[in-house]
């Protein structure tokens, strides 16, 4: 399974909350939180392909034009699927996340979801009849592997038609 990781500039390790103007880009190999997941990437057979970022005032400058360049690069990169997130509590990261995957998925035959905390609940209220949103803890609370793991089983079931009603309702809001 090929997999596209979106992030913000916090969690590409590319900038800190000041370096909101961050211009899209990408590398192609696992960075931030996709690090971590590698234990649990190996399990779905799930390799990242790329990581894709854009700094949250860049994001807010133009929310649309980033939306629809994040979906032509993931069109070119042609994953399996698309995680964007986790955004933890970081609202226009979560925005950002939220707004893409629901690009991404009716733009594209490819598979999205975000993944935020429950913190993002204005966001999270917009998006949840349009694509899945995955539970995750606040920055720097406990069950960040748990999230992790879980983002790794929607890919898995999305990629392979086999969500259900029950793992919606347990990992996602």
């Amino acid at each position: 399974m090929k997999i596209v990781m979106i992030y913000d500039q916090i969690q590409s390790g590319m900038g800190t909350k000041d370096d909101k103007m961050l211009p899209l880009g990408g590398k192609k190999e696992a960075i931030g939180p996709a690090v971590m997941m590698q234990s649990c990437l190996k399990e779905i057979d799930g390799k990242v392909i790329a990581t894709l970022y854009c700094g949250n005032g860049t994001y807010l400058q133009d929310p649309d034009m980033v939306v629809k360049k994040l979906t032509m690069m993931v069109k070119k990169l042609n994953p399996d699927i698309v995680m964007c997130g986790p955004a933890f509590n970081f609202k226009d990261y979560a925005l950002m996340a939220a707004h893409t995957a629901e690009m991404i998925s009716t733009e594209t035959d490819i598979k999205a979801f975000a993944a935020m905390s429950v913190e993002n609940a204005s966001v999270i209220e917009k998006y949840k009849d349009k694509v899945h949103i995955i539970k995750t803890p606040a920055k720097g609370e406990g069950g960040l592997n748990d999230a992790l793991r879980n983002m790794c089983l929607m890919a898995e079931h999305l990629v392979n038609d086999t969500v259900t009603d029950e793992l919606t309702k347990d990992i996602c809001y």
